[in-house]
């Protein structure tokens, strides 16, 4: 699977003049974690994240300082915009990028999200990946992952000469015609499909019960 099989596209994004409050609304309502920062031409100019926008936000509660002999401090001007906060050093991927690349990236480096861009474009933003895209990839129903691996299969070798049976997102194809070369071909298009985990090609499934 490549980072284009998983992303989510359209993406919801911002921009470094949106207000702070309104970039907050956009996280609480649409259930993200993180929003995209673009220009006025979509390319990508950093992301902002829930810990950017929380950071120094908040004033004390004098209440909680009733105890104690200290004086309730005035907090620092908060900042009004995207751009004041968003950090501007994303990591980024390409829509090639293997999944399981992107899936080290984001755990090594404890990213939730990854931007996808197009390299050609000036780093125009052309998708997210976030965990919640990796996780929804791995729940994806059997039967639906069997669809779409028939699907790939039916333009290599037609739909009569394959078997398909998926259990938990493992992949097991018979090729009727048993042929060593288009099996692997098989297994590798098998692969690129989301929700598969792991796949195998034999002589056909059903002959072999």
């Amino acid at each position: 699977m490549l980072a284009r099989d998983v992303m989510t596209t359209p993406v919801t994004t911002v921009t470094a003049d949106t207000r702070v409050k309104k970039a907050a609304g956009l996280l609480a309502s649409g259930g993200f974690t993180a929003l995209p920062v673009v220009d006025a031409e979509g390319r990508l100019l950093g992301i902002v994240s829930e810990a950017d926008l929380v950071r120094g936000r908040f004033p004390r509660d004098p209440r909680a300082l009733i105890t104690s002999q200290r004086d309730v401090a005035q907090p620092p001007t908060a900042a009004a915009t995207v751009g004041e906060v968003m950090t501007s050093d994303v990591i980024r991927a390409a829509p090639g990028t293997d999944v399981v690349d992107l899936v080290t990236t984001m755990l090594a480096q404890h990213v939730r999200s990854v931007p996808v861009v197009d390299g050609q474009g000036g780093g125009r933003l052309l998708g997210i990946v976030t965990r919640r895209d990796l996780v929804r990839a791995l729940a994806r129903d059997d039967d639906a992952i069997a669809a779409a691996v028939r699907h790939r299969l039916e333009t290599y070798g037609g739909c009569d000469r394959w078997t398909v049976e998926v259990h938990e997102g493992q992949v097991r194809i018979g090729d009727e015609l048993d042929d060593p070369t288009d099996r692997h071909v098989a297994v590798v298009l098998a692969q690129s499909v989301p929700g598969v985990v792991a796949a195998e090609a034999t002589g056909n499934v059903d002959q072999r019960r």
